[in-house]
């Protein structure tokens, strides 16, 4: 590729280097193709992962309060809980 092919060759060379231009352009198109198809596939799976965290946490909070409204959980023992929990998170 290059002047050197289109000194030697003329037109034949001019057609060879944009043969190989082109190829390199669909090469490039594929990659940057392959890379929008990870990242959508990616952005699918964070947003599946946050909708699942969001009901996980709604789920969390109703069992809170039902074991809370049943005496099974005082508030103190669920601090307490909380507590152990935040303390571990820190460290």
């Amino acid at each position: 590729m290059g002047w050197g092919r289109t000194l030697l060759l003329g037109d034949i060379g001019n057609r060879l280097d944009i043969a190989d231009t082109e190829e390199d352009i669909r090469a490039l198109r594929r990659r940057v193709s392959a890379k929008a198809r990870t990242d959508r596939a990616q952005d699918e799976r964070l947003d599946a992962l946050e909708q699942e965290n969001e009901q996980l946490k709604l789920y969390l909070a109703s069992l809170i309060r039902l074991l809370v409204s049943k005496g099974n959980l005082t508030r103190d023992e669920l601090a307490a809980f909380v507590d152990v929990i935040e303390s571990e998170e820190a460290s």
